[in-house]
């Protein structure tokens, strides 16, 4: 499925329902909802929080982040802005921000410190 395709279906599905008529203010704050849900759920497969099976965690997950991905496209069509173009868009601009070597060299920098972080955090626990 393209995501064009995706968001003509979604337009189409919520008009018939009135849907449609929702504020685009209302279905941010839907999405926002989505999100904090998608966090609980994250926070279970990393194990911040007891997760009862990692197999459900993930299916629940899947669950949130396709509520989210709807209120998302929701958002779009209600402000005129097409989804699939963006993502083009978004594509380009993040190849021409980002080389393979600044990334490579950005995320062993921030592993390095998530290392430091806890390694400072498990010396506090045991002074």
């Amino acid at each position: 499925m393209r995501v064009r395709e995706y968001q003509v279906w979604l337009q189409a599905y919520d008009e018939a329902r009135g849907w449609d008529k929702i504020s685009p203010s209302h279905s941010f704050l839907h999405l926002i909802e989505e999100i904090g849900e998608i966090s609980r759920e994250v926070g279970y497969l990393e194990g911040y929080r007891d997760a009862d099976d990692d197999g459900e965690a993930r299916a629940r997950l899947a669950g949130e982040l396709a509520d989210a991905a709807t209120f998302l496209y929701k958002l779009a069509y209600q402000c005129g802005v097409d989804l699939e173009d963006a993502l083009k868009a978004n594509m380009s601009k993040a190849e021409n921000r980002f080389s393979v070597d600044f990334g490579r060299i950005d995320t062993e920098r921030y592993l390095a410190r998530q290392a430091e972080n806890l390694a400072r955090i498990q010396e506090k626990d045991q002074s």
